[in-house]
């Protein structure tokens, strides 16, 4: 939401009307109008809301509800009363769902299980305590059908120590020995491989909205949060599986 209010304040200041090519004006497109107000935006990143009159713009993972002229943003989630359930959430879950199927998992380090289940992104970084404690239990998760694809997200950003021992572990030959052993707190040495995908997998990190780690995220681009026991993330995957199985009303 951080960026749709930092875009608004560099909005464009221009459209109510299109000329026609007669040289009559006519009414605009709210799409483009709202459009128009958010820098980089296009009018296909806007869309009617559930709402009569007011549309929903999305930038990333960030959504807001405007009015159809462009002059007022809400700044929240809509939910719908009867059904108790989080509209804007739903939508949140379809872009990150994209933006995680679109990840290259040969950039990634996988621990994979022998029956999956589910398969959970988690945006990991070595130094953070929880993050180690959910790496401890990896076998655990793994026999209980859960496959973790791990994204780097070393929390202190470029340039850190953090973000040079993650260079470190996806630089090595075996990113899934040298990650366990970073995470058990012991040094990681690796020749410099070039371009690593440390800073895409970070951007989009943010782009997602991760603020603390591990955040992790199912296939279906639901965000469960941070670390849970493996008993528990796995009843919490099941519901969300289940809830998703339900014949839509």
């Amino acid at each position: 939401m951080k960026r749709l209010l930092s875009m608004l304040l560099g909005l464009s200041l221009g459209a109510g009307v299109l000329a026609a090519s007669d040289g009559a004006p006519k009414a605009a497109d709210p799409r483009a109008v709202i459009a128009s107000k958010f820098p980089s935006t296009k009018p296909e990143d806007v869309r009617p809301s559930q709402i009569p009159g007011i549309y929903e713009v999305t930038v990333g993972s960030d959504i807001a509800y405007v009015s159809a002229d462009g002059r007022y943003l809400i700044n929240g989630d809509l939910f719908e009363v009867d059904t108790r359930k989080n509209l804007t959430e739903s939508v949140r879950d379809g872009v990150r769902s994209k933006a995680l199927a679109a990840l290259d998992e040969r950039d990634m380090i996988i621990f994979a299980a022998p029956a999956p289940k589910h398969t959970i992104t988690v945006f990991t970084d070595v130094d953070c305590a929880y993050c180690r404690k959910l790496h401890s239990e990896i076998d655990q998760l793994t026999k209980l059908g859960v496959r973790v694809r791990y994204a780097a997200y070393p929390r202190a950003g470029p340039g850190s120590e953090d973000w040079a021992k993650m260079e470190a572990v996806w630089c090595s030959k075996d990113r899934k020995d040298a990650i366990t052993r970073a995470k058990r707190g012991e040094g990681v040495k690796a020749a410099s491989c070039g371009a690593t995908p440390v800073g895409k997998q970070y951007e989009l990190g943010d782009e997602l909205g991760v603020r603390g780690t591990p955040a992790i995220y199912t296939t279906a681009g639901q965000y469960i949060g941070g670390y849970l026991p493996p008993a528990s993330l796995l009843k919490e995957l099941d519901g969300l599986k289940a809830e998703a199985a339900k014949p839509k009303k």
